[in-house]
């Protein structure tokens, strides 16, 4: 494949190149680099280490990063210009490669090269993908690398694969795709033997059903199919068909000519985009952005400095870099005074390691605004004194510049929020905090500074809250009573959860010049809804902890509506979460919280719903509220979605029908998982469901269940869709396999594949389920 690329820069790669591979200040270490000939993978083994060595695939590779952009390279950047530097970033949660070049020349040979490959990855169709997924697995079992495999080994290759099959069946393909008769298969005739393996009966089915000579699709029969199966819209459904056919119908078939469409064009299309659970449409921008900001859920990080826990984690400007690319719109820095007159941000009274909050300020400039154009709030929790507060407002200014918002957008006093899609607050990062006086005092001249400068500063202290959750949590009253163990250092005896041991809030002074720098977002304590419905300005922001949150759910659902319906409300993890697990983020988005803050650094089905809601509108990390949720006039209870004007219940029924090349999940050679699939809704209390299919014994490659599951939802409007699939344990807890959430507005009807995610949420191509979906109408 390489003269296909006929690149000098890959040749270089090809060749290879000694580079430091840098972890530290003290840690630098020479590596030999080379990308194999397969143009895919990319070997690397130490200058001493014998004969180890690893490799990792271009596919692992998000992006590269040139000169000093990560805080390794950082740290370094004294001893190596920036123009030897680069960074390969990593999907999902494995850490950075941060690499040092001999010369400028070698390092743009490697970054140039590797933005080159990550490029021809994208652009690739979906069944070059497949080939090239099967062609990395013939290369993993070709153990003594001669291109081919006779049958046993095969075999192997096949359970690694997670098929346990008929051996006489496999046997009888194996003889078929040996074409050149030499009792073992070359690569091109293993992708014939694998493609010959997973033929689709399901899909098979449902194409003959719709054909009229069991062969091919004519147009009529591919319309038919899009009008009664998949619901397409009856106007279009012609034009769709012919689109379909140019795109998915393989040009070498004489299939394409008669406008038809063979059973290889037709899984080509239920394969696709197009042909996924999520409506296309909605996955890009498609939304109402001219709303108030308020009426908006925002996709909202907590504690976005660590990449741990919150006892002993890692803290590091990564994490920001990170939530920004899942589109997160509302970070949060903990900053205390630091050494040399510079603010620090670290979890407080913990060993979290410390960054500089000037480090975190050029990450916001560098990467806020890289995956949407939207407004970034920057929540702070601050415990410096006037001193380093007036150094965290010079490097907000200095750095951001005009990326810092500092007045209302036309200098008059606002009665609403702007919305976000207005030019004046696109690129913008507006800060939360406390402020002295409101947006009328400094608009309509200065403050006295001598009665206005006591307050509190910070208004989330977590320690703080910790008192306050730990009455709720019985656990935690004998926890007071004695020390944590941390698993490496034995027991620490200052770290008591007792009040004594957190400073109690202070009356601390806040400093004008960091007032001056909040604008839209000031936080205000909270005293109850009818105060706020009375006093309460529409700038205003208050935060809860998750039980103050659901204490106000339980006790005033409407009312707690009612109040994000004219004022902004962020509500974020207990400090006893010292492990930064996460709530369900959902109970917070039925009172039409917009700011549910959530740990980013911890995968789990937390994160899940997440990145479920804010897959839709173009990821862009703002997504509207329903209507009934935008007007205070309007009355919602979560609690009781029945009584809502408008209610009209649905029904959904999922026939999961099959699954393709799930993933394995045990590492030993031998095992092969056992999987079934559980559909989850999360919703208003009353729409909380789930439901599972039977578990498939030994099949992880194309295990078929036919299994129906039919749930009613109250309020569609609110409901996210998980599809999670497990590995059925007689004995122990099942192992996560894959999954995928997604909005209940955003789902295609009809015969659709869901393409499975990982823990972290990333692609796990080419594993997916292919289910039937229909929603009707209840009453």
């Amino acid at each position: 494949s390489t003269s296909q690329y006929g690149d000098d820069n890959l040749q270089s790669m090809i060749v290879g190149t000694v580079m430091r591979k840098i972890k530290s200040r003290t840690w630098k270490k020479q590596r030999y680099f080379k990308l194999q000939e397969d143009c895919m993978t990319i070997w690397y083994k130490s200058k001493k280490a014998g004969n180890a060595h690893s490799t990792f695939s271009v596919s692992d590779v998000e992006t590269v990063r040139e000169g000093h952009q990560s805080e390794v390279l950082l740290s370094i950047a004294d001893e190596f210009p920036p123009d030897r530097c680069f960074t390969l970033v990593f999907r999902g949660r494995r850490g950075n490669l941060d690499l040092v070049a001999d010369s400028a020349d070698e390092a743009q040979s490697w970054i140039k090269g590797m933005k080159k490959l990550i490029e021809n990855l994208e652009n690739m169709g979906e069944s070059e993908k497949l080939d090239q997924w099967i062609c990395e697995w013939f290369k993993k079992a070709d153990k003594n690398n001669d291109g081919r495999m006779n049958f046993r080994e095969i075999r192997v290759l096949l359970k690694m694969m997670n098929v346990d099959m008929n051996e006489h069946h496999a046997h009888r393909l194996f003889m078929t795709a040996d074409k050149s008769q030499t009792g073992t298969l070359e690569d091109d005739e293993f992708v014939l033997f694998y493609k010959m393996l997973t033929q689709r009966e399901d899909v098979l089915r449902v194409f003959q059903d719709y054909s009229g000579d069991g062969q091919k699709l004519s147009l009529r029969d591919l319309e038919e199919f899009l009008r009664d199966e998949q619901l397409e819209e009856v106007d279009g459904v012609q034009q769709l068909a012919m689109e379909l056919i140019e795109r998915y119908e393989p040009s070498d078939t004489g299939t394409k000519m008669l406008k038809a469409m063979s059973i290889d064009g037709f899984l080509m299309y239920l394969a696709s985009a197009e042909g996924s659970i999520f409506h296309p449409r909605q996955q890009s921008l498609y939304q109402d952005m001219t709303q108030p900001l308020n009426h908006y859920f925002i996709s909202s990080s907590h504690n976005t400095y660590l990449m741990e826990d919150q006892l002993r984690g890692h803290s590091s400007v990564e994490g920001y870099i990170r939530a920004f690319k899942r589109g997160c719109r509302c970070v949060e820095v903990d900053c205390w005074d630091g050494p040399n007159g510079e603010p620090i941000v670290y979890h407080g009274h913990t060993f979290t390691s410390k960054i500089l909050f000037k480090d975190v300020v050029i990450a916001l400039r560098n990467y806020a605004f890289k995956v949407s154009e939207y407004p970034v709030i920057l929540s702070t929790e601050n415990h410096c004194g006037v001193e380093q507060q007036r150094v965290m407002a010079q490097h907000l200014n200095t750095i951001l510049g005009d990326k810092l918002l500092k007045s209302t957008l036309d200098g008059k006093i606002p009665v609403s929020f702007p919305s976000p899609e207005v030019r004046q607050l696109k690129g913008k990062i507006l800060l939360k905090g406390k402020k002295i006086g409101g947006l009328e005092e400094s608009l309509n001249g200065p403050v006295e500074p001598e009665d206005s400068l006591t307050g509190e500063v910070s208004d989330e202290d977590e320690a703080a809250d910790i008192d306050e959750d730990s009455l709720h949590s019985n656990s935690l009253r004998r926890m007071k009573r004695s020390t944590l163990q941390f698993p490496s250092c034995g027991s620490i005896k200052f770290i008591q959860f007792n009040s004594r041991s957190f400073p109690q809030k202070s009356k601390q002074r806040l400093s004008k010049e960091l007032s001056d720098c909040v604008v839209y977002c000031k936080s205000v304590h909270f005293s109850s809804f009818k105060h706020s419905r009375i006093h309460s300005k529409f700038y205003e922001i208050s935060s809860f902890t998750e039980s103050k949150a659901r204490k106000h759910l339980r006790e005033a659902g409407a009312e707690f509506v009612r109040h994000n319906a004219r004022q902004l409300t962020r509500v974020y993890p207990s400090g006893l979460r010292t492990d930064s697990s996460n709530f369900n983020p959902q109970e917070m988005w039925n009172t039409g919280t917009q700011i549910v803050a959530l740990n980013f650094q911890t995968a789990g089905v937390e994160m899940d719903l997440n990145d479920g809601l804010f897959g839709q509108n173009g990821r862009c990390g703002y997504v509207l509220k329903p209507d009934f949720m935008r007007m205070s006039e309007r009355s919602f209870d979560p609690e009781v979605p029945i009584n809502r004007e408008g209610y009209r219940p649905l029904s959904l029924c999922i026939q999961v029908i099959s699954g393709q090349q799930l993933p394995k999940v045990n590492i030993k050679e031998s095992s092969v998982v056992d999987p079934f699939v559980r559909v989850e809704i999360h919703g208003v209390p009353l729409d909380q469901a789930k439901q599972e299919t039977r578990y498939i014994d030994n099949n992880g490659f194309n295990p078929v269940w036919y299994d129906t599951l039919r749930f009613t939802i109250h309020a569609p409007e609110l409901a996210l869709v998980r599809f999670v699939v497990e590995d059925y344990d007689k004995a122990s807890r099942n192992d996560f396999v894959g999954q995928y959430t997604l909005p209940f507005s955003c789902i295609q009807q009809g015969y659709r594949h869901i393409h499975l995610l990982s823990k972290d949420g990333t692609s796990i191509p080419p594993a997916s389920l292919f289910v039937h979906v229909r929603i009707t109408n209840l009453v």
